[in-house]
């Protein structure tokens, strides 16, 4: 079976979120894959922008704004296993 939202096929539970709710998870949440300090301070520059212009249009009486701006805002307080166990090594705490 196949999911479309909006007009485009959704490849999975997050893609469908993505669409859905029009929230970039990466974004938030960082991706999975390594990324440098100068593309993590982009990418959090980035999403405190878009989060402010959501919370702004929430502000403005937009319910569906207010909702994704949730939803973001929790994104940022969330880190993908992945990058958090692939950053250290196993056992000292360290990065690697």
């Amino acid at each position: 079976m196949r999911t479309f939202v909006a007009g485009q096929e959704a490849h999975g539970d997050i893609e469908f979120a993505e669409l859905a709710l029009g929230i970039d998870v990466d974004l938030f949440r960082g991706p999975l894959e390594f990324e440098t300090d100068g593309e993590r301070a982009a990418r959090e520059d980035a999403a405190r922008d878009v989060l402010a212009d959501l919370v702004a249009e929430a502000e403005a009486g937009d319910e569906i704004a207010g909702w994704d701006a949730l939803y973001a805002d929790a994104l940022t307080r969330t880190v993908p296993f992945l990058r958090s166990v692939r950053g250290h090594r196993a056992g000292t705490g360290e990065a690697a």
